[in-house]
């Protein structure tokens, strides 16, 4: 008797895969964050008078604080090759089927530069109005010490966002719950608010302004099939927030 050993993954099965790549990543994340806004909106002064800091220190030795880091931003990314591994289930090339390789690197770069812009111009005029009106924490993007470390460092982490969020939220995803017969909108829906949903510990102006992210990226997603320039474009939006942040005078920031 012959085995079938390749005949494809049930709903059931794929359902269960998903919910478990999301509660090991970002939909981990997600209940975090709305745990942390409740938080927030319960203390003393309310949402507008609370703080949330991203890349902060963890130990006040320089050269294990580094350790950490790097460390925090390699394990970040099993979450990643995890999906990757079960795509590569389905046949075909896993990284070619969601378009995270090195195949078009010059369009890859100019289309992620352009969502980049597209994103982050009018994501900061968001962002602003939000803090006038008390909709946000006061973000604080970058909270490591000056060391010669903490470019690179913050550099690697707005990769390891992308590449993480991109991948999980994007790329498979959207695969899964087309497989599981979603139909378009949903998946845009469903994609977008998980994306919001992480950033809500950042407050409900961050919230929506990642929901539009999150549909703007999921649309290009569906119509390419190419995550690379998604992932270009998240690190260049993190690189400018992080970086700029760590370097620029910091009463340039008084706003957020």
């Amino acid at each position: 008797m012959t085995v079938e050993l390749t005949r494809p993954a049930s709903h059931r099965v794929l359902g269960a895969e998903t919910l478990l790549v999301l509660g090991l990543s970002l939909g981990q994340s997600a209940v975090y964050a709305t745990v942390s806004i409740i938080a927030k909106l319960t203390a003393e002064g309310g949402l507008a008078r609370s703080t949330a800091a991203l890349n902060t220190s963890v130990s006040p030795r320089p050269w294990l604080d580094l350790t950490y880091q790097l460390l925090g931003i390699v394990f970040a990314l099993l979450p990643v090759l995890l999906a990757v591994h079960l795509l590569g289930r389905d046949p075909g090339d896993a990284g070619r089927t969601i378009g995270l390789d090195a195949r078009r690197p010059g369009q890859d770069l100019a289309r992620g530069a352009g969502l980049a812009a597209l994103i982050g111009l009018p994501g900061l005029a968001l962002f602003w109005a939000a803090a006038q009106l008390g909709l946000n924490a006061t973000l604080v993007p970058a909270a490591l010490p000056e060391l010669w470390w903490t470019v690179p460092v913050l550099v690697l982490a707005a990769v390891q966002n992308a590449v993480l969020e991109e991948v999980i939220v994007v790329g498979y995803l959207t695969t899964r719950l087309r497989q599981l017969g979603w139909r378009v909108a949903a998946v845009v829906a469903t994609s977008a608010l998980l994306r919001g949903s992480y950033h809500l510990y950042q407050g409900f102006g961050a919230f929506v302004g990642n929901v539009v992210m999150g549909v703007v990226f999921s649309l290009f997603y569906l119509r390419t099939r190419r995550v690379m320039p998604l992932v270009v474009a998240h690190t260049l939006l993190d690189i400018v927030a992080f970086v700029g942040y760590s370097l620029l005078p910091r009463e340039w920031f008084d706003w957020l």
